[in-house]
């Protein structure tokens, strides 16, 4: 299994200097529409009933990643470092915006979904590069040690510098936009949305149809890692609410909310140069890409499959 995931490594992509400049400007439309959807009264709602969204955040921030680290140590003898970092990636990212949606078909706490999402993906500039450096590092210093590989210097300040920029600055405009044009933004905030999402993944589809053939070479190990992984994070949403002795319905949502990432953030990061420079990765992370790519389909099914089975189960003990 080790064998073939080292082939994703030959993986590489390269958009030039024009391409680059389309895929930052898709991720500031796709961060301005995410901010448009975030209402400031959000975050008043999580001071006045806290638990809930504090325990959310930390399994979301800490407990994720952590267990995610743990993961990797455990299939490192038939994973690669690149499969490794890129599932580290992913548990970095905040929640995904679907996760509202597939909360609501729970019968779970919509209001908690909605402030968990808006409080992750508000400080993601800051939060993902910090998860990704401090996890990131501690895999690659222990694989080191272990074993004839390289240590990857991974650079924190430069990627802080880019996502803040490319990040940070859509989502403050996104909320101010929303602030002072509440019904322009009522108007714009689906359309604006969904031509995101169709946006990236018309990009996706064109990053990798020329590495299609190794995509379809690899997915039943990828299918695999990524399963293994998604299940831990659901898994920590859920007994993460029990053991914190919160209501069935907050439990639904934490379990939807830490299980379903937005990799699609992760997959763009990785897309750009400035965050990931070829010199400092060896010049490929296929391995990185392909987990990223495969979650965001994969934590679809795995959300709706989850939320079906909470449907047919009763919010009383």
């Amino acid at each position: 299994m080790k064998e073939q995931l080292e082939a994703l490594n030959s993986l590489s992509l390269n958009f030039g200097q024009g391409g680059m400049m389309i895929v930052n400007i898709i991720l500031a439309f796709v961060m301005f529409g995410v901010a448009l959807g975030i209402k400031p009264q959000t975050f008043k709602e999580v001071f006045t009933n806290p638990k809930s969204v504090i325990i959310g955040i930390l399994l979301q921030w800490i407990g994720l990643p952590a267990v995610t680290f743990a993961v990797v140590l455990a299939l490192n003898p038939i994973i690669t470092p690149m499969v490794a970092l890129g599932m580290i990636l992913v548990a970095s990212c905040p929640g995904g915006n679907i996760s509202n949606f597939i909360s609501s078909l729970s019968k779970g706490n919509i209001e908690l979904s909605v402030s968990m999402t808006a409080v992750t993906t508000a400080f993601a500039p800051l939060i993902t590069p910090l998860n990704f450096y401090a996890w990131g590092t501690m895999y690659s210093r222990i694989i080191s040690m272990q074993a004839d590989i390289p240590m990857l210097s991974i650079p924190f300040l430069p990627m802080l510098e880019q996502i803040l920029l490319l990040l940070g600055l859509p989502i403050v405009l996104g909320l101010v936009f929303a602030h002072y044009f509440p019904a322009a933004t009522k108007k714009i905030t689906r359309p604006a949305q969904i031509t995101s999402i169709l946006l990236f993944i018309g990009m996706v589809i064109v990053s990798f149809s020329q590495n299609f053939q190794l995509f379809l070479n690899n997915i039943f190990y990828i299918a695999i890692i990524v399963f293994i992984h998604n299940a831990f994070a659901l898994g920590t949403g859920y007994f993460g609410g029990k053991l914190a002795r919160l209501p069935i319905a907050d439990r639904r949502s934490l379990t939807i909310e830490v299980g379903i990432q937005n990799s699609g953030l992760g997959l763009i990061l990785l897309f750009n140069p400035a965050i990931f420079p070829p010199e400092v990765w060896h010049g490929h992370y296929g391995g990185m890409l392909i987990v990223t790519a495969w979650w965001g389909i994969w934590h679809i099914i795995s959300g709706l499959t989850v939320a079906h089975l909470f449907r047919r189960t009763s919010l009383t003990e």
